[in-house]
């Protein structure tokens, strides 16, 4: 039996830069949660070449969807096995297990999104209660469906003199607004570290581009910089998401003459995915004065000295310094979000997600 009165939780996070699996063990019993453990799972070769072709439709796809979605809830499994071994802590202690699962399709201007990740088998293998299906309640609502983490930031994260921007650089980039005594609002801004890696896996078969030392290494290209940011998306007004849908290598190639040098596009890409944050911070967040970054990007040390550039009235740091590890946040939201789902709390913010009404989110799998 689990213990119902305990507070720990478990989040998964697998995003759309498809390098792994993001495991917290968190302890939510106060006001801001506690990190007791980590782990991660990096992805095979052979998953993450077939977690890319389900993003696009091909012959057998229902099936072979299935067949990863179980594969990928063995692998939830066992990661959160390892974490609870490290951690010393008996699966019974846990409350539940907020599991994003992994986005092959994001569509809510057609009503639907769709992570992959067998819930109920997870909850089966792992004996551990299971929230999954975040994004659909908001979407049925007409919502966006995402960010979702934005109601987490504000709980934890605002300052009450201070007006604090949280960026999430992810395989999309989003934003999280926390001006003082206003209303918190977020949205997806556009590529974060998506189209860099696919272009540098395409290039030197590396999976993702270390410091941006590639990048740095070549000469932006100001009239193919000026294609990407011409952009539709990039200019609507929230509320707004995006994913590998739109943002895909199918998309980058339709802007390329086909003459330029790799380095340069890479060179190019980063400036782009910079721009694309720096250009959503001076619209929306004005007045802003403190940008703290998260995700894969965080580490990318030519992307970060560019925002520096971009954005000179703010301190740019990394979510370390308040004590939310730059590669853990987004797990740690959706323990978070779990235990919002078990309480019944609803915490779509409306005015981000676009939706009618709050939602409570998430699917229960009990074990």
């Amino acid at each position: 039996m689990v213990n119902n009165s305990s507070e720990f939780y478990i989040g998964i996070m697998s995003g759309t830069s498809l390098d792994g699996i993001d495991v917290v063990l968190v302890d939510l019993s106060a006001g801001y949660p506690k990190l007791l453990a980590t782990y991660f799972q990096a992805y095979g070769k052979r998953l993450k070449e077939e977690l890319l072709v389900l993003h696009h439709a091909a012959n057998d796809e229902l099936h072979q969807m299935q067949l990863i979605s179980n594969e990928l809830a063995s692998l939830y499994a066992a990661a959160t096995a390892a974490l609870l071994r490290a951690a010393n802590i008996a699966l019974e202690q846990v409350r539940a297990i907020g599991c994003h699962g992994q986005t092959i399709r994001h569509c809510p201007s057609e009503g639907y999104t769709l992570q992959l990740g067998n819930a109920a088998l997870l909850a089966e293998l792992s004996g551990i209660a299971v929230v999954s299906d975040f994004r659909s309640s908001d979407i049925a609502a007409g919502g966006q469906g995402a960010p979702l983490v934005p109601a987490f930031h504000d709980k934890v994260l605002r300052h009450p003199n201070i007006h604090r921007v949280i960026v999430n650089i992810g395989g999309i980039s989003n934003l999280t607004n926390l001006p003082p005594k206003r209303h918190t609002t977020g949205f997806d801004c556009g590529p974060g570290n998506m189209l860099m890696d696919a272009w540098i896996t395409l290039q030197c078969g590396e999976f993702y581009d270390r410091d941006g030392a590639w990048a740095a290494s070549g000469q932006i290209i100001p009239a193919l910089l000026q294609k990407l940011l011409d952009e539709p998306f990039l200019h609507a007004v929230p509320p707004k998401s995006s994913g590998r849908d739109l943002f895909n290598l199918a998309w980058l190639n339709s802007q390329l003459r086909g003459d330029e040098a790799p380095v340069n596009v890479q060179a190019t890409l980063l400036a782009f995915s910079s721009r694309v944050i720096s250009d959503a911070i001076h619209c929306f967040c004005d007045g802003a004065q403190e940008v703290y970054l998260c995700g894969g990007g965080a580490h990318n040390q030519a992307l970060v000295q560019n925002l520096g550039i971009s954005l000179p009235n703010c301190r740019i740091q990394t979510t370390d310094l308040l004590g939310l590890g730059v590669d853990w946040l987004e797990a740690i939201a959706f323990a978070w979000l779990a235990q919002q789902r078990l309480n019944g709390f609803s915490v779509n913010l409306t005015a981000i997600t676009g939706a009618r009404h709050p939602c409570i989110l998430g699917a229960h799998y009990s074990a």
